[in-house]
C-alpha cells in the first residue's frame, strides 16, 4: 500500500517489457507540416514577423501520433480510419509503412486529409494553419471504418480512440463501435482521448476504462464545470467517471503532472520530473500511447500512468510533435528523481 506523499519505485526495466505488445488505435488521423525558418525584422505590409523557411518536414498528427508515439517505444500498433483522396493522404500511408506501423486506412474521395502546418523559428511556433473537414462521415464511411475495426478488434485488449472531432466520432459511431466490441471482444479496455463535444457519445461505450483528458477538457467534460483549484478538478472528475462509467480518469495538469482517479475516492498526484519545455505539441499524445501500451504490457494503471509521465517529459523538453524512444524513457527513469506522489480527496 502506497501512503500520501510517497515515492512508487519505477524502475527502468519496466521500459523493455513494452516491446511488441498489441494496442488497436482508432480515430482521426491528420499529418503534421512543419515549415522551419528564422525570423529577425518585421514586415512592412503588416505588423507580423517575416520567416525565412530553410527546412520543411512532415509527420503524423492526431491519431496518427498516438500510432507512432507506440510503434517509437516497440510497441505493436495496428491503426484504423481515414484520409483523403490527395497527396497529404498518400504521405500519411507512406509514413506509417516507413514506421512499420499497420494500418488499415480507407481513402475517402470525397473527404480532404486534415493538415496542420506549423511555422517555427527560433524553436518558438509562431502560427497554425490548419485544412481540414470536420462534417460527420455518412452512413457509408462510417460502415466501411467500422468494418476494418471489426477484422482487428478481437486481437487487442487495449483500444485507444483518438478522437479530435473530425468527423468520426459520433453517435452512430459509438453504437456500432460498442455492438462490435460487445460480439467481439466484451472485455477489451477502451482508452479515450476526449473532445468534451462528444462526451455524450462516449457512454454509449460501455467498455471505457480511462479517459485521458487536460485541465480544460476535464471541465468542459464534466458540462463546464470549474477545474482551477484541487476541490474543483476532483469534482469535475468525479462527475466525468460517474457520467461514463469509466474504469479511471487520467487527467493531464500541464507542468503539474497528472492526475490520476484509480476510483472516485482514491486519486494520486503524479508531479511533473525536471524538464524544460519547448514544446507541447502532441504531449497528449505521448500520455495515451505510453499509458495504453504500458497497460498492454500488464503493468498496473499507476505505474502505466508514472511512465506516461516520464515520457512526456521527455517529448515536451523537444521541438515539434516528437516521440520517445526506449532508450530515451529508460534514461529519463534512471537520471530524474522518482516522483514524489500525493493522495488526493
Amino acid at each position: 500500500m502506497v501512503d500520501s506523499h510517497s515515492a512508487v519505485m519505477v524502475k527502468s526495466d519496466f521500459v523493455r517489457l513494452l516491446n511488441d505488445k498489441p494496442v488497436l488505435v482508432v480515430g482521426d488521423i491528420m499529418l503534421d507540416n512543419y515549415l522551419i525558418g528564422v525570423s529577425d525584422r518585421i514586415s512592412p505590409e503588416a505588423p507580423v514577423p517575416i520567416v525565412k523557411i530553410e527546412n520543411e518536414k512532415q509527420s503524423l498528427g492526431g491519431a496518427g501520433n498516438v500510432a507512432r508515439s507506440i510503434a517509437a517505444l516497440g510497441g505493436k500498433v495496428t491503426i484504423i480510419g481515414a484520409v483523403g483522396q490527395d497527396q497529404s493522404g498518400e504521405k500519411i500511408q507512406d509514413l506509417l509503412s516507413t514506421r512499420g506501423i499497420l494500418s488499415s486506412i480507407i481513402t475517402f474521395a470525397n473527404r480532404q486529409t486534415t493538415v496542420k502546418t506549423r511555422v517555427m523559428a527560433h524553436r518558438q511556433q509562431m502560427i497554425r494553419l490548419d485544412h481540414e473537414e470536420s462534417t460527420s462521415y455518412n452512413s457509408k464511411e462510417l460502415a466501411m471504418v467500422l468494418s476494418n475495426f471489426e477484422k482487428y478488434v478481437s486481437q487487442h485488449e487495449i483500444i485507444i480512440l483518438s478522437d479530435y472531432n473530425k468527423g468520426l466520432v459520433s453517435k452512430e459511431f459509438m453504437l456500432g463501435f460498442q455492438d462490435i466490441l460487445l460480439a467481439k471482444n466484451p472485455n477489451a479496455k477502451v482508452l479515450i482521448d476526449p473532445r468534451p463535444c462528444n462526451i455524450m457519445y462516449y457512454a454509449l461505450c460501455k467498455n471505457i476504462f480511462a479517459l485521458t483528458p487536460n485541465t480544460k477538457e476535464t471541465g468542459e467534460c464534466a458540462g463546464g464545470m470549474a477545474t482551477s483549484s484541487q476541490p474543483e478538478l476532483l469534482a469535475a472528475g468525479h462527475t466525468i467517471m460517474k457520467l461514463l462509467s469509466t474504469k479511471h480518469l487520467l487527467t493531464t495538469l500541464g507542468d503539474s503532472g497528472m492526475a490520476l482517479f484509480l476510483s472516485p475516492k482514491k486519486i494520486w498526484h503524479i508531479p511533473t520530473v525536471g524538464r524544460d519545455v519547448f514544446d507541447v505539441t502532441g504531449a497528449g499524445d505521448t500520455v495515451i500511447a505510453t499509458f495504453g501500451l504500458a497497460l498492454s504490457a500488464g503493468l498496473d494503471p499507476l505505474i502505466s500512468a508514472i511512465l506516461a509521465n516520464y515520457a512526456a517529459g521527455v517529448v515536451v523538453s523537444q521541438v515539434g510533435t516528437a516521440t520517445v524512444s526506449p532508450d530515451e524513457l529508460e534514461e529519463a527513469i534512471t537520471s530524474l528523481p522518482q516522483p514524489k506522489l500525493a493522495f488526493w480527496n
